[in-house]
């Protein structure tokens, strides 16, 4: 996976001028667009769209400091217009073209990233693979923005506006594998950036034909593969620990690419006051090309 990356990196920085096809080129790369966009943004730190929007930047900003037409400079990167070249220049670099090249600067740099795998290993992965059949999430859910660090306060503010008799009642509905109530974090694109909208639900799994009621929300979830990743200790940062683990560890190290489907925390055990947890994290893969 480190040399996928890599070599979607190379072939970036080669192509900043050109439109560059992911889809395309993680097939060539015996990938998915999916995984690799996940993959890119777990270890990056950046949706791989912004990592092309600030490269492409970085280099057009040398370009702009020349003599060179501004509309010819746009037209090479990709924009119909200077205005919109002017807006992703300033969006990077916090100035407009025009500034820059009367002022010189200022200027942020993206350099061109290198992934390297550490190996550590001092601390092993509880994980299994589980294939499923065909189930059903159901639930009360709710569009909520990514936060990728520390407890969400949307999500807080959804789970405590649910009363204490609904807790019990998607308890007893819950009639398959992933057991117990569920917090799964579902419809958004692989590489999303913190802040963009998601849907989260909180349920539980039951079978496919299991009769729903009417006032809950449902998400059909296909038959499938899927890692499931064990992790106890402070909540959430334990869990967050282990789901940036399954980025930097597990997926490097193991044949397995992750697929698009929803994303699963059941939580097995915890404290009182949630302050501490044991959970399990479902993640639907596919087995990748040898």
């Amino acid at each position: 996976m480190i040399g996928m990356l890599n070599a979607l990196v190379e072939f970036i920085d080669d192509h900043l001028a050109d439109e560059i096809d992911v889809e395309a080129l993680a097939r060539e790369l015996g990938t998915t667009e999916y995984h690799a966009r996940r993959m890119f943004s777990s270890l990056a730190g950046m949706p791989l769209s912004e990592y092309i929007r600030r490269r492409r930047m970085t280099v057009a900003a040398a370009e702009v400091l020349g003599d060179g037409e501004l509309l010819g400079i746009a037209v090479r990167y990709g924009y119909g217009s200077t205005e919109a070249f002017g807006r992703a220049f300033k969006a990077v670099h916090g100035v407009g073209p025009g500034d820059v090249r009367r002022a010189g600067g200022p200027l942020r740099t993206q350099p061109q990233l290198r992934f390297r795998l550490t190996v550590e290993g001092n601390t092993p992965m509880d994980t299994r693979i589980v294939d499923r059949s065909s189930f059903r999430l159901i639930g009360h859910a709710a569009r909520v923005p990514l936060i990728h660090h520390g407890v969400n306060p949307h999500i807080q503010a959804h789970i405590a506006g649910i009363p204490a008799t609904e807790h019990a009642r998607l308890k007893e509905l819950s009639s398959a594998e992933p057991a117990g109530l569920l917090q799964v974090t579902d419809d958004h694109e692989p590489d999303s950036p913190e802040g963009s909208e998601l849907t989260y639900l909180h349920g539980v799994a039951v079978g496919e034909g299991t009769p729903m009621p009417g006032d809950l929300d449902a998400i059909d979830v296909p038959a499938g593969t899927w890692a499931v990743f064990r992790s106890s200790g402070a909540h959430p940062a334990a869990l967050q620990s282990t789901w940036a683990a399954t980025a930097t560890e597990w997926f490097p190290s193991n044949p397995w690419r992750l697929r698009p489907g929803p994303s699963i925390v059941s939580v097995l055990d915890r404290s009182p006051d949630f302050s501490s947890a044991t959970c399990e994290l479902w993640l639907p893969v596919e087995r990748g090309e040898s």
